[in-house]
């Protein structure tokens, strides 16, 4: 019985936990979202370290090459950096 107990106990922890950390995540993307609007209206534009490289990789046809650098300077995910790779062309 108390071996039910605690796994249940176990199971809603994780659930809380789980449900907290979906609100932070939707939370982040709201606020970057909005960071993206101002950036767009002020007509700022983020600055990526070693543009210069991708754009010769891009230039070579090198894509996956270009991504892969792209996603190690910005820390950028696989569709985020293939999508701003895509952009440069």
């Amino acid at each position: 019985m108390d071996i039910l107990f605690l796994a249940c106990l176990v199971i809603l922890g994780i659930w809380a936990v789980q449900k907290n950390v979906s609100r932070a995540e939707r939370t982040a993307a709201r606020v970057e979202r909005k960071l993206d609007l101002v950036l767009q209206h002020l007509d700022l534009h983020e600055e990526i370290p070693g543009k210069d490289a991708i754009v010769a990789l891009v230039r070579e046809g090198r894509t996956v090459q270009a991504v892969k650098a792209y996603r190690e300077a910005t820390g950028a995910g696989l569709l985020e950096a293939k999508q701003a790779v895509d952009r440069l062309t």
